[in-house]
């Protein structure tokens, strides 16, 4: 909805009150009249009309003050302009690539980004970042009053655009399906509307970028993630640990289909860049799908990887992943210092799986105590239902 209405408004901020406006004429108008057949449609098209309205008082007033008002473009051209826009086919992932311009900070424009337009809250977009949830409050706002005092337009950019802004669209994609696939907060393990929505927009890309390995790369990711999905609860909704999955829930199909995009992403010339980042993620976790029990995951091979991954990308989550794999490969101790070198990373201070993994690698050396020490301060952590209910059933 935001997407459709921000192709008339060409602001966010604007396209924004038409949508919350639209919300409440729903409120109003459903009530008395009930639900429409297609209610996404109904406000979808009240809040176009609202900004078409808009766009007309901004014409009248600019007729009545012609030289207080600058000149602007004309509002049928503008709509034009955009419903043919040829380079990105789609309404949500032109929006995507459009709020990642480049007069914004990298950061800035992924976390608006998130919140604005895949509609992650933002106490989940902070903890995607690892920081607190006033600090990415503060964020989001720099970045919008930023987009509004430089006058910075919704201006859909260009196929020759794209290369520039497409790592901060991967991140976005990447982080909405962190997110989705681990929700920090609430009653089920995965979000699955925002892994859907994750989904999606990698599929899109693929289409739009099919040269890219990085975008085969992610999409691999998430077909992965996808093809687990049933695997990682059980029927109580609790979570299920992923050498406690029942694999035969697995859809080979994805994975295959993964497997193939891995392919093709680590298949660049031997002269050009190393894989990247999604490349190496993706490759990971077809890894991990294609083993056909947890011990006979080819974890050797998975430390290479996050090896690889860690020097071109060095995130203290890559390096506890590592540690996982590193503790599979040499023993738990030798995992166990790893993790202890990362509990003096400020960054993961916060961060709930560096006490749960340091609780596994106890447990596994068979120092209980400490474990439940280290399972307590994991789950002082979650706000994640599933989560609490694992992480207390590990304490017994």
């Amino acid at each position: 909805m935001l997407a459709a209405t921000v192709r008339v408004t060409r602001d966010l901020d604007a396209a924004e009150d038409c949508v919350q406006d639209a919300y409440l004429a729903a409120l109003d108008a459903w009530t008395r009249d009930g639900v429409p057949a297609r209610p996404g449609a109904w406000l979808t098209t009240v809040a176009r009309r609202g900004a078409l309205n808009a766009l007309t008082r901004g014409r009248t007033l600019q007729t009545k003050l012609p030289l207080l008002i600058e000149p602007a473009q004309d509002e049928a051209e503008m709509i034009v302009d955009a419903e043919h826009d040829p380079a990105i086919p789609d309404d949500r992932l032109r929006l995507v690539f459009t709020c990642c311009h480049p007069a914004l900070a990298r950061e800035a424009q992924v976390a608006l980004t998130l919140r604005l337009v895949c509609g992650v809250a933002t106490p989940d977009v902070a903890a995607a970042f690892l920081v607190a949830e006033p600090t990415m409050a503060a964020r989001i706002t720099r970045a919008k009053k930023k987009i509004a005092a430089a006058a910075i337009p919704y201006a859909v950019p260009t196929r020759s655009e794209l290369p520039a802004r497409l790592d901060a669209v991967l991140t976005v994609v990447h982080l909405l399906a962190s997110t989705a696939h681990a929700a920090p907060s609430g009653d089920a393990l995965v979000r699955v509307d925002l892994a859907e929505r994750a989904l999606d927009l990698a599929r899109m890309l693929y289409v739009l970028l099919p040269a890219e390995p990085e975008v085969a790369g992610l999409l691999a990711l998430l077909l992965v993630h996808q093809a687990r999905h049933a695997g990682r609860t059980g029927g109580d909704g609790r979570l299920v640990r992923l050498e406690d999955q029942d694999r035969a829930s697995w859809d080979r199909d994805l994975i295959a289909q993964a497997d193939r995009l891995v392919v093709a992403a680590l298949s660049a010339p031997a002269d050009g860049p190393a894989p990247g980042r999604y490349a190496l993620q993706g490759a990971i976790a077809a890894l991990h799908a294609q083993a056909p029990t947890y011990a006979e995951t080819d974890w050797p091979q998975i430390l290479a990887l996050y090896d690889a991954l860690l020097a071109h990308w060095p995130s203290p989550v890559v390096a506890l992943n590592r540690a996982v794999a590193r503790a599979m490969v040499e023993g738990p101790e030798a995992g166990l210092a790893d993790v202890a070198a990362l509990e003096a990373d400020d960054r993961l201070a916060g961060y709930r799986y560096l006490p749960a993994t340091k609780a596994d690698l106890l447990a596994r050396l068979g120092r209980h105590a400490e474990a439940a020490d280290a399972y307590r301060a994991a789950l002082a952590l979650t706000d994640s239902a599933p989560e609490r209910a694992y992480l207390e059933e590990r304490l017994g």
